[in-house]
């Protein structure tokens, strides 16, 4: 995704300063804006705050050592990965360090949790934040021994010299700690070596696991002030054009706790023709919007339907004048023209939800002339300026302070949820907390869109594949909610969402290649779409990687060997520094590996094993993973009961080893729900499953078993949240026709589908 890492996705740190400083009783160390004048000693600048620090930590004088982190929790455990990859240069006790996840101050820069980023993005400035840390406590510790600094080492949370040491707390409290590093020198800080490292990729425990476990995490859904009240949306009949026409609350105001109603006028555009309840209580909020009757004119989409959002995506691909090219190599025309047999094929899903446990909320209050908004959200930089809008003041004079979210994965990036909270709590002029039922959660999800993928293989007289053209339409959730990020298409016609493209973008080697991103508009007007773990890669890579068994299967060859022929590195697929050191042959040794580990599966009757190659969910930051999946197939039912998933992953360095197994066995375990079981259908403008009796995700009798490998390296460490997810649609389906010989090419598979293609042979 190179449009949004040219943006500002965080504060440039490689043009900062480094402080080191005794304020009070403790030791501030922080990064400081390159205009810091020399003139201050890094203690006054820190104690006048004479800046503005973006990340920073503190030790007293016990040698407790408080990070601060501005990502978000959901479940990923981020806070104590980023605490590790510190803690380690620091080398410090990890048993006396702990985390504070912050608010959207400036100072912290461009804050986002998501895109697998944060691991990727941090490593390296919290790496020399950490080294600086640990130079500067060797220095200060040498002076205490009375010997010179190139004699200590530093582990522990203690200086050394030979048996002799001073632990960091006596030389907070006793030592000079006032330094500055120039941004030359931190940018010459090396990090350490594996052989050298006591916490990177050991096991350990997560800093936040106690405070979950005994009941003290406080989620965004758990926050309450005083004076509050409460509020619950009901929605109109479409996510845009609708219009509140009349209220009647007449059945609502009987019930005890129901204080009234507010239909909302929205300078942001965010919510057209919503009303929210509020009541002291929230049973009581429940019960009244349940009672309230609105009229509303609909907006122009209340007609729609899933069927009709997947007719226009077919139209879309197969018009070959839509869409702007995201990839084009070779010459694709020439060699259809000149080709001896072309072949197609046609992949589609279904709409998805999140359904993530907890649903939507928000705390909205003004306070000492500022609007303070308590939430938990995975994108507060690109949220802020909404609510803003929203309220009608400028972006400095909106808080929002950030707790834990009981699961995000995309939904919680961009927080429209907040904007009816606040114009409400603006209305009434008290604190509101409005929190959304899960139905009403579900209504007002970021959807990820029905999706329409259109292949074509062309084959030369002697029967070798020479070329592939992909045509490919969705929704976009980038155009939406966050224009500013579109990149530049390969034609230069126009702007691509590239969570919406990357995956189509691929590690293989071919000489003819094009892929097109097309919007559908359809889609864009009927909902928001949304960012879902995985983004496009979930239904790119799912028609992408089973038409590659297509290919192969034309070519009467392996599709694992047929991979591993195209898996070169060469040319552009060589990769390149830091991110993608070694490109496609990283990729191609994870499948290498996983093949020889399934080689001596003995397969029953209408059992297959299939493959799948993945790179994460940019080319600018791979996780190569290799995935394969043993199913069987019940004929006489039409049941896919996948056996067991194999993975294996080259991440690079692997900061909490832990927390990289969850987030692989999560993110498989969410793959197989989606190519078995999740889907929506948008029916009159709107998702018709809104619970989970309707909508029916992977159950517990249904869990593969898993066997997962993470190769041991030395590469820089990237994102793991998303990647599993990706490889596992085409591998299941890639199973299902070693198995019995059909091709499957809708998501979910469902039984009818297994058994309406089994009759068609």
């Amino acid at each position: 995704m190179n449009s949004l890492k040219a943006k500002k996705d965080t504060i440039d740190l490689s043009r900062r300063s480094f402080l080191i400083g005794t304020v009070h009783a403790s030791v501030m160390m922080a990064f400081a804006p390159a205009i810091f004048s020399s003139a201050l000693s890094a203690q006054e600048a820190l104690s006048d705050k004479m800046f503005s620090p973006t990340i920073w930590f503190e030790m007293d004088a016990q040698g407790n050592v408080m990070i601060n982190i501005a990502k978000a929790e959901m479940g990923q455990h981020i806070g104590t990965a980023l605490a590790r990859i510190l803690a380690d240069e620091l080398a410090c006790d990890w048993d006396k360090v702990t985390i504070r996840h912050v608010d959207t101050d400036p100072k912290w820069g461009y804050m986002v949790t998501g895109g697998s980023w944060s691991i990727f993005h941090s490593y390296k400035p919290l790496s020399q934040a950490g080294a600086a840390g640990r130079l500067a406590l060797i220095d200060a510790g040498a002076k205490l021994l009375g010997v010179s600094a190139e004699q200590c080492e530093a582990r522990d949370g203690k200086v050394f010299h030979g048996d002799r040491s001073v632990s960091y707390g006596d030389i907070v409290t006793r030592g000079e700690l006032n330094r500055v590093f120039t941004a030359e020198e931190i940018a010459e800080l090396p990090i350490k070596p594996s052989n050298k490292r006591h916490l990177i990729g050991k096991p350990s425990r997560a800093l936040d696991i106690p405070a979950k476990t005994n009941g003290t995490a406080v989620y965004g859904i758990d926050v309450e002030v005083e004076g509050m009240v409460y509020a619950r949306p009901i929605l109109p009949p479409t996510r845009y054009g609708s219009t509140v026409e009349r209220v009647d609350d007449s059945a609502a105001r009987d019930i005890k706790g129901y204080l009234g109603y507010e239909v909302l006028k929205d300078p942001s555009k965010t919510c057209e023709g919503w009303v929210t309840v509020i009541a002291d209580n929230f049973p009581s909020a429940i019960k009244a919007a349940n009672a309230i009757k609105v009229d509303y004119k609909a907006g122009e989409t209340a007609t729609v339907s899933e069927a009709d959002l997947q007719k226009e995506g077919e139209r879309l691909v197969r018009d070959r004048t839509q869409g702007l090219l995201f990839v084009d190599e070779g010459d694709v025309t020439r060699a259809q023209a000149d080709s001896g047999k072309t072949i197609e094929a046609l992949y589609t899903t279904a709409t998805a939800s999140h359904f993530q446990l907890e649903p939507l909320n928000a705390l909205s209050e003004f306070r000492d002339g500022k609007w303070h908004v308590h939430t938990g959200n995975q994108w507060q930089s690109l949220t802020l300026p909404t609510i803003a809008k929203a309220a009608g003041v400028s972006e400095d004079d909106v808080i929002m302070h950030q707790y834990y979210l009981g699961g995000g994965f995309g939904r919680r990036l961009y927080g429209d949820w907040i904007v009816p909270s606040l114009l409400t709590a603006k209305a009434i002029d008290k604190p509101v907390k409005l929190i959304f039922t899960r139905e009403d959660d579900t209504l007002f999800d970021q959807s990820r869109s029905a999706s329409t993928s259109l292949f074509h293989a062309s084959f030369d007289d002697n029967g070798n594949f020479t070329g592939l053209e992909h045509a490919f339409a969705a929704g976009w959730p980038t155009l939406t909610m966050a224009p500013g990020f579109m990149a530049d298409s390969v034609d230069k016609k126009g702007k691509i969402d590239m969570f919406s493209a990357s995956g189509a973008d691929h590690w293989y080697s071919m000489a003819n290649h094009r892929a097109r991103a097309i919007n559908n508009e359809l889609a864009q007007k009927t909902f928001t779409p949304g960012w879902l773990r995985a983004v496009g890669q979930g239904w790119i890579v799912w028609g992408l990687e089973s038409f590659i068994d297509e290919i192969a299967v034309e070519l009467g060859k392996d599709p694992a060997e047929f991979r591993l022929a195209l898996l070169d590195g060469a040319g552009k697929q060589a990769g390149k520094a830091p991110e993608s050191v070694g490109g496609a042959k990283r990729l191609h040794n994870t499948l290498a590996q996983l093949k020889a580990k399934v080689a001596d599966i003995k397969l029953e009757a209408d059992e297959g094993i299939g493959f799948s190659v993945s790179a994460g969910q940019e080319r600018t930051m791979p996780a190569w993973i290799a995935t394969a999946a043993h199913v069987h197939v019940n004929r006489q039912s039409g049941k896919i009961t996948v056996k067991k998933l194999w993975a294996v992953v080259d991440a690079g360095i692997v900061i909490h080893p832990d927390g990289a197994l969850a987030q692989i066995e999560g993110s498989l375990l969410w793959g197989t729900s989606l190519a078995l079981f999740e889907h929506n259908a948008y029916q009159d403008g709107r998702v018709s499953k809104t619970n989970l009796h309707s909508y029916l995700p992977l159950r517990m009798n249904d869990l593969p078993e898993m066997d997962i490998e993470f190769i041991e390296s030395d590469e820089f460490p990237v994102g793991l949240g998303e990647p599993g997810v990706i490889g596992v649609a085409p591998a299941i389906g890639n199973a299902v026709y070693q198995a019995v010989g059909i091709r499957l090419r809708e998501l979910p598979m469902l039984a009818n589908h297994v058994l309406n293609t089994l009759a068609v042979g």
